[in-house]
């Protein structure tokens, strides 16, 4: 049985940028579980670029969206008028997920459901947040992040990636996979992974091989010393060149690994959590049960009743 479409409201405010709106609607619109509108005052909305962007419905339709997005837009130092605030705080005090893109953060911000919460923005625009929402914490040079029902991302990059994010917390992994698979993008890289990467990798010393590796090897208790052998690196040096290059430390990301490659079994076959804990490298099914459930903050069989799309083709199906 399928899940009903969910409602994704585009908040077309004034000075919106083009860009971030367009991944919005391009990234979420193309995806058959939702279903898109485009919010704001009536009348045009001119936008960067010499884009003309007309709303579809009004701020009051905002009240049945199950996600609300909010696109960057320029100076967001100005104000932004009241319909539009008391709009964006109304979804979020009812639950819905709200998603600030770039400078749209400053919108959650201004609207004060950021108060108290993590946010981040463009690293152009972090210091001039922090000062402008004190009481607003501020992740610096972060992808993106979740804190409840509240997504904020960077610039228009990060953007594509918190759109994926959504698409696989809706509608799982092997979702945002065909959603990526269609844009000709990766697939939503991690949230902590850092915005500029100033240090590149001299030849030989990439560590793309060795994370290859470990993918293929998450059933076995893969190590930092392992790692690190088989980069030809000291394991401090690893380390430090392994969060330059991810953005996170490497026990981190194999956690991240591990879960990512549960949920795609959990959507794909009926292996009980026995044999899924066993094969993702997280041991018993206890362990498996309370990092899933830290993770993706719900219980493996609560994901598997959401997201349960069938054995792949090819993949074994087992209740065993």
């Amino acid at each position: 049985m399928s899940r009903p479409a969910r409602t994704v409201a585009i908040v077309a405010m004034p000075r919106v940028i083009a860009l971030d709106y367009s991944i919005a609607a391009n990234v979420l619109g193309g995806h058959p579980g939702y279903e898109l509108m485009v919010c704001g005052e009536p009348g045009p909305v001119a936008a960067e670029q010499r884009v003309t962007i007309v709303a579809s419905h009004g701020l009051a339709a905002l009240a049945r969206a199950d996600v609300v997005i909010v696109p960057g837009y320029t100076d967001p130092h100005l104000a932004i008028a009241d319909a539009y605030l008391d709009a964006i705080a109304g979804s979020a005090d009812r639950g819905a997920t709200v998603v600030g893109i770039c400078t749209g953060t400053f919108a959650l911000a201004a609207s004060g459901i950021t108060t108290g919460r993590q946010v981040t923005t463009h690293w152009r625009y972090t210091a001039q947040l922090r000062q402008l929402y004190p009481e607003t914490t501020v992740i610096d040079n972060v992808l993106f992040v979740q804190d409840g029902n509240l997504l904020t991302s960077a610039g228009a990059g990060a953007g594509i990636d918190v759109c994926l994010h959504l698409i696989r917390t809706d509608f799982g992994v092997d979702a945002e996979r065909l959603a990526s698979k269609d844009m000709v993008a990766s697939p939503a890289r991690p949230g902590p992974q850092p915005q500029i990467v100033d240090v590149f990798s001299p030849p030989g010393a990439d560590l793309e091989a060795t994370r290859v590796w470990a993918v293929k090897h998450l059933n076995e208790p893969v190590t930092v010393a392992e790692l690190a052998r088989r980069s030809s690196m000291a394991r401090r040096t690893f380390i430090r060149r392994f969060r330059e290059q991810t953005g996170m430390p490497p026990i981190r990301w194999l956690t991240l690994q591990r879960v990512l490659l549960a949920r795609r079994l959990l959507e794909t076959s009926d292996w009980s959590v026995e044999r899924i804990a066993n094969v993702t490298g997280m041991g018993t099914a206890a362990n498996f049960r309370a990092i899933f459930r830290r993770e993706t903050g719900m219980s493996p069989s609560t994901y598997r009743r959401l997201h349960h799309i069938g054995a792949a083709p090819g993949e074994a199906r087992s209740s065993t």
